[in-house]
């Protein structure tokens, strides 16, 4: 998920907690009817607040309220109570059951899910196994032109032809076996199923909503969703509102009424306001602040290790930068260590590639040179620099979304670049949905990024290189890479398959397509009267219908 947004898969090992799964004929089968509704317990002694309203900081101003046009976290914070999926992932990060009240596995390639048969839209329609089959459909039709499509289609039979034009999008691997059963087929094992259909993207929508009201469908009074809230009210750059969902299914589980979602960027209005007793929830907090408020807020302070990637995207296809030397030499310089230590210090641990730690499927890498000390590779660097024929003064345009936290760490990278290498760094700062616009359509040299897992597998990363990707924004390609990534997913033995993507995941960033820089953590400030948080939760995925007030 693109954080800027953010998820690849748990294995059957990981939500055994949740789940009797057994072995039938050879194949795994999996049951969550025995799976508890977590919401509909609180801990013991836990009093309720008469006024269960929280009002949170988004970050920003969302992209889209359509699932299939999301991609950021600002967007998909909303998507969680306005929709659900087949399954969900709660407040600890685990998968838990959606829409689907059951499903199985009846061969490598092929899942049935089975529909809770209260489950409704919320203007009282029935919510069918064909819904989902139009949703799918929709998400991954050419003509949708999702920037998701790529990045989770592929894993459905006869996505990545649907996503091409080169077969209609009722040839789909889903089909409605009757109006409370779905059969999903996909292209290749996929261990991470019940975490992949967790996302946004595969959420069911409304046709008639859509064919009604068009390109206005998501605005507040058109929007029509199936999860625990509803589209009060949407102003934009303002506030968004989401109220309780009368017809929820689970409706009698959920303890908030109203949540209020405030698109601000500036981490110190945010403090300010937290202290003011104004918001309960932010999301970030000023760079270099966290010792600071840790010990003013020692109780309501939080910080969780994320399955996300910090890291600069670099346009490969620009004219500079298409030189792997240069991208070579503006990554060796960044002192990584000064950056999360001295800079951001707020817990991020330094990165020097693509899979971060906690990352299942692959394992961790490394640039041989991260241990080098750093004279030897700003010598290194300098020498690539010269044999690509870079002068001293070339200049190299860097941009980043409005956010005090980014504005800090653009001005110690354009500074590392300028002290060490010679360049000169020319920055812009742009609203988030601009930057994301600018990254896809590769108007940019240099642009802050991030990643946010998916799902817990490293197939989730690895989107980010993937040749043609939809989150590609860098634009490298290494076919070599792609087809190893390949063999490892048709691949049945889970060490085989680490083996290949582990060594595709090397292969990709030998050509430097980005610039990794740290693993990403959550630290924010969470009022200690807001119920049900967890800094388990290595998503950053909380659904309001999982938090509660406490009486204070």
């Amino acid at each position: 998920m693109m954080k800027n947004k953010k998820s690849r898969g748990f294995s059957t090992v990981e939500v055994a907690q949740f789940m009797v799964t057994f072995v039938v004929h050879g194949f795994l089968m999996c049951t969550s009817n025995t799976w508890a509704q977590s919401s509909l317990h609180l801990p013991n002694g836990v009093e309720l607040h008469p006024k269960q309203e929280l009002i949170r900081i988004n970050g920003a101003e969302p992209e889209s309220l359509d699932p299939a046009h999301s991609e950021s976290g600002v967007s998909q914070n909303i998507l969680a109570d306005l929709y659900e999926g087949l399954t969900a992932i709660d407040n600890r990060g685990n998968v838990v059951a959606g829409v689907a009240q059951s499903w199985k596995q009846t061969s490598p390639t092929t899942w049935i899910f089975h529909l809770r048969p209260n489950a409704t839209f919320s203007n009282g329609d029935p919510l069918r196994a064909q819904d989902f089959v139009y949703s799918w459909q929709r998400f991954l039709d050419p003509k949708t032109a999702s920037n998701y499509a790529n990045t989770f289609g592929v894993f459905i039979l006869n996505g990545a032809e649907v996503i091409a034009g080169k077969l209609p999008a009722t040839e789909l691997g889903i089909k409605a076996l009757d109006n409370h059963t779905l059969e999903v087929k996909t292209s290749v094992p996929v261990p991470f199923m019940l975490s992949l259909v967790s996302n946004p993207q595969f959420s069911p929508v409304d046709k008639a909503a859509i064919s009604k009201w068009g390109r206005d469908w998501t605005k507040a009074g058109h929007l029509v969703g199936n999860g625990a809230y509803l589209l009060k009210e949407w102003i934009v750059n303002g506030k968004i509102i989401v109220e309780k969902n009368p017809r929820y299914w689970e409706n009698a589980a959920v303890h908030l009424t109203r949540v209020t979602y405030l698109p601000i960027e500036d981490p110190n209005a945010a403090v300010k306001m937290f202290h003011a007793g104004e918001i309960d929830w932010t999301v970030g907090l000023p760079p270099g602040a966290y010792a600071q408020l840790r010990a003013t807020y020692p109780t309501e302070i939080r910080n969780s290790p994320l399955l996300a990637l910090r890291y600069y995207a670099l346009n490969n296809k620009d004219p500079l930068l298409k030189d792997v030397r240069i991208r070579q030499a503006m990554s060796m310089v960044i002192d990584r260590d000064l950056l999360v230590q001295k800079v951001m210090a707020d817990g991020q641990i330094p990165q020097y590639g693509l899979i971060v730690k906690g990352v299942a499927g692959a394992d961790v890498t490394a640039y041989d040179w991260a241990l080098w000390p750093m004279a030897q590779k700003v010598a290194q660097a300098r020498k690539l620099l010269e044999q690509a024929g870079v002068a001293t003064g070339t200049k190299i345009r860097l941009m980043y979304n409005t956010n005090e936290y980014q504005k800090r760490m653009a001005v110690f990278l354009a500074s590392e670049w300028k002290t060490k290498l010679g360049l000169d760094v020319e920055m812009e700062t742009l609203e988030l949905r601009v930057l994301l616009e600018k990254l896809h359509d590769g108007s940019y040299q240099v642009s802050r990024a991030d990643w946010y897992a998916d799902y817990n597998d490293a197939t989730t990363f690895f989107s980010v290189v993937q040749c043609g990707g939809d989150q590609n924004v860098s634009g490298g390609c290494n076919q070599k890479a792609d087809d190893l990534v390949t063999q490892g997913n048709l691949s049945q033995d889970q060490n085989k398959r680490r083996t290949l993507i582990t060594q595709a995941v090397q292969m990709a960033m030998e050509d430097y397509p980005f610039i990794p820089l740290s693993q990403s953590v959550m630290s924010r400030l969470v009022k200690s009267y807001v119920g049900g948080y967890s800094e388990a939760n290595v998503y950053d995925r909380f659904r309001s219908k999982d938090q509660y007030i406490i009486r204070h």
